[in-house]
């Protein structure tokens, strides 16, 4: 049984309140070792808080998404930082920036994401970085700091991209869009990704991989993101859950 983490899943997500726990430790026990539920505002990062102290194989992230700037009470950090300081909350996100709905506040995003990611430098913490149409105002921040200890999660960009995100130290996940028919700029983005800066997500309850697309996602569908990965890079489905796991571990230093 392969064993291996979901390093960006949203259980706290309406989709699983019928059957959060029952399922949750169904798929710890087929082989999801871990879960890193992320925040994506005060209360969802709470929720992630919670999850983490009830399942002992969850663990939290806190960060305020870009989408959820408006409204973000100005002690914002003070509440984040409490629960940042846990023994099981292993990274601040998602943050970042999203510039696909209309409405969106880039100055507010840019603002909020630049004290998040102060905040980790001032905790140690890795940051989960959401970017979405928002690539060149988020490599300039990111550039800002020099080196990034963090992991740009669903990747979507261009094999170009990924090469920089590279180049910042960070990591890259992808989702079950790899294995997607139409996924040939996110297979060209994971061959440029070293398996040793890999890592696995399902982003449930959304982006169900095939033959689930359009199904509520779960960590145990992450299997056939393992597959796909394996069949790009030429090795072992083994190989990639032993790899991506060591990664995660290592950069959610918490999670050990």
């Amino acid at each position: 049984m392969l064993e291996y983490i979901d390093s960006h899943a949203h259980y706290d997500a309406e989709q699983f309140d019928e059957d959060r726990d029952e399922l949750l430790e169904r798929i710890h026990s087929a082989g999801v070792r871990s879960i890193v539920n992320m925040g994506c505002n005060m209360e969802r990062s709470r929720l992630s808080v919670e999850y983490a102290e009830k399942y002992p194989f969850v663990y939290a992230a806190v960060g305020i998404h870009p989408e959820d700037v408006e409204g973000t009470p100005a002690d914002y950090l003070d509440s984040l930082k409490k629960w940042a300081e846990l023994p099981k909350t292993a990274a601040i996100g998602e943050i970042g920036l999203d510039y696909h709905y209309e409405g969106y506040d880039p100055q507010l995003q840019k603002k909020i994401f630049r004290e998040q990611l102060d905040l980790a430098e001032e905790l140690s913490l890795p940051v989960v970085i959401h970017s979405r149409d928002a690539t060149e105002d988020t490599m300039t921040i990111l550039r800002e700091r020099g080196k990034v200890n963090g992991v740009m999660h669903c990747f979507s960009g261009s094999a170009e991209t990924a090469r920089q995100v590279l180049d910042l130290g960070m990591n890259i996940s992808f989702t079950g869009v790899l294995t997607f028919k139409n996924a040939r700029r996110a297979i060209e983005a994971l061959e440029a990704v070293p398996l040793d800066r890999l890592m696995l997500e399902t982003d449930c309850p959304y982006m169900a991989p095939e033959p689930n697309r359009g199904k509520r996602c779960d960590s145990s569908m992450i299997i056939y993101i393992i597959q796909k990965i394996a069949e790009v890079k030429g090795v072992s489905p083994e190989f990639v859950a032993k790899q991506t796991t060591e990664n995660t571990l290592k950069l959610f230093y918490k999670m050990q």
